[in-house]
C-alpha cells in the first residue's frame, strides 16, 4: 500500500528535525503526544486502526490558534526498507496514499492517523512530525513521536492429510497446516459426535499440527477434524479415517501362489545351470559308461581242410571272396579278410621218397593272384607231408 518517499519528502523531513534543534527556547514548548503507555497497536488485517497523536503549548488552550501555520507528516519506517511518506499536510494541503486520512480535518491540534484495509505488509513504526509557524514565518515549535503497528493474520484455511496406511494393528499420522497466519497458529485435533474425542499431548503436536494414532482398530474409524487458531481468528479442516482389516484371502492366495510359482522357476534354472557346467566340463572324446558299442561283423569261421593222410591242404574264408550285398552306407564299415585267397583244396600228393614238394597251382577255377592281392590277401605257403611223415 505503501511506496517510497520521494526525494523531496525526504529532504523535508531532514528541514523538520534540523528547525527542532535550531528552535529558541521560547519555541520548545511545543509537545507532540500520544496516549499514555501506548506504543505499540494490533490490528486484523481487512480493518482498520486510527493511530492517535495530538500536540500542545505548554500554558496554552489545545485547540488550534488561527495564527498557527502547521506542517504535518506521517512516515512508515520498516527494517531493511526506506523510509515511506504516508501522508503530508502542508499549507493546508494535504496528499497521502490510498486509504490513508487524517482523522480530522485541518487545522487541527488533532493529527491522528487512520488507516483502512489494512494488509500485513503495512506493519513496521510510523513517525508523526508536526512544525508550527506563525504567519510571520517564525517558528514556534517542532516535535515527533513513534508508534509501533502490528497487523495480525487469522489462521488461512489449513489442510489435513493422512499419513500412513489404515490398517488394524498399524500406526498413522494426521497432519494438519494453515498457509498463512500471524501469529503462527496452534493446532487441535478432536472428533465430533458421537464419538466425540479431545486429543492432547504427547498424541498431539500442537505447534505443527501432527496427532498420531498408535495399534489401529476398526473402532477408531471416522471423521477427525482439526482447528488452526490463533487470537485473531480460527480455520478448520477434517479428514476421513477408515481401518481396513487387512488384505483379503483372494490377495493372500494369490502372493502364496505367485511366490512359489517364482521359486520353481529359480530351482529350474539352478538345475539346468548346472546340468550345462558338467557337459561343457566332460572332454570331448571321452567314452561314457552308457555309450552304445559299434555293430561287429560277422565272420564265418574259416575252414581247415586237411587230407585224410594229416596233410594241411588250405584255409579258406568263404566271405572273404563273397561280393558285398547291395551299395554300402555311408559310415559302414568294410571288412577285411584274414585270409585272402580262397583256392579249392590240393588234390592228394603222392608219397615220394626225399622229392621236393611242388608247387601247387589254383585250379582253373581260382581266384587269380592279382586280384587277390588287391584285396589285400596274403600269400600263404601250404606245407606237404614228407615220406617220414613229417610236414615240410
Amino acid at each position: 500500500m505503501f511506496l517510497p518517499g520521494s526525494p523531496a519528502t525526504n529532504l523535508l523531513l531532514v528541514l523538520l528535525l534540523g528547525l527542532s534543534t535550531l528552535a529558541p527556547p521560547a519555541s520548545s514548548q511545543l509537545e507532540l503526544q500520544v496516549p499514555a503507555g501506548l506504543s505499540t497497536l494490533e490490528a486484523v488485517e481487512g480493518t482498520e486502526v486510527v493511530l492517535p497523536a495530538w500536540y500542545t503549548f505548554r500554558g496554552e488552550l489545545s485547540s488550534a490558534q488561527p495564527w498557527e501555520v502547521l506542517t504535518v507528516m506521517w512516515f512508515l519506517e520498516q527494517e531493511g526498507k526506506e523510509l515511506n511518506q504516508v501522508l503530508a499536510y502542508i499549507s493546508g494541503s494535504t496528499s497521502s496514499k490510498p486509504g490513508v486520512s487524517l482523522v480530522y480535518s485541518m487545522p487541527s491540534r488533532n493529527v491522528s492517523l487512520r488507516l483502512q484495509g489494512l494488509q500485513e505488509k503495512d506493519s513496521g513504526s510510523y513517525r508523526c512530525s508536526v512544525n508550527v509557524q506563525d504567519r510571520q514565518g517564525t517558528n514556534k515549535g517542532h516535535s515527533s513521536k513513534t508508534l509501533e503497528l502490528s497487523v495480525l493474520v487469522p489462521p488461512a484455511p489449513p489442510s489435513c492429510h493422512l499419513l500412513g496406511v489404515p490398517r488394524v494393528g498399524t500406526n498413522v499420522t494426521l497432519s494438519c497446516q494453515s498457509p498463512r497466519s500471524k501469529p503462527p497458529a496452534q493446532y487441535q485435533w478432536e472428533r465430533p459426535p458421537p464419538s466425540s474425542q479431545v486429543f492432547f499431548a504427547p498424541v498431539l503436536d500442537a505447534i505443527h499440527g501432527y496427532l498420531i494414532l498408535k495399534n489401529l482398530s476398526t473402532s477408531m474409524s471416522g471423521v477427525y477434524i482439526c482447528k488452526a487458531h490463533n487470537n485473531v481468528g480460527s480455520a478448520q479442516c477434517n479428514v476421513t479415517l477408515e481401518v481396513s482389516t487387512g488384505p483379503g484371502a483372494s490377495v493372500i492366495a494369490g502372493a502364496v501362489v505367485g511366490t512359489l510359482i517364482g521359486l520353481g522357476l529359480l530351482a529350474g534354472l539352478v538345475l539346468l545351470y548346472q546340468h550345462r557346467g558338467k557337459a561343457i566340463e566332460e572332454p570331448a572324446n571321452d567314452i561314457k559308461e552308457d555309450a552304445i558299442a559299434p555293430r561287429t561283423l560277422l565272420w564265418p569261421k574259416a575252414s581247415d581242410t586237411i587230407s585224410k593222410n594229416g596233410t594241411l591242404s588250405s584255409v579258406t574264408s568263404a566271405r572273404a571272396l563273397r561280393p558285398p550285398q547291395g551299395p554300402l552306407r555311408p559310415g559302414a564299415l568294410t571288412p577285411t579278410p584274414s585270409l585272402t585267397s580262397q583256392v579249392r583244396p590240393s588234390p592228394r600228393l603222392p608219397r615220394t621218397d626225399g622229392s621236393p614238394p611242388q608247387p601247387i597251382s589254383p585250379s582253373p577255377g581260382g581266384v587269380p593272384s592279382s586280384t587277390l592281392s588287391r584285396m589285400g590277401a596274403v600269400p600263404v605257403m601250404v606245407p606237404t607231408q614228407s615220406q617220414s611223415g613229417s610236414l615240410v
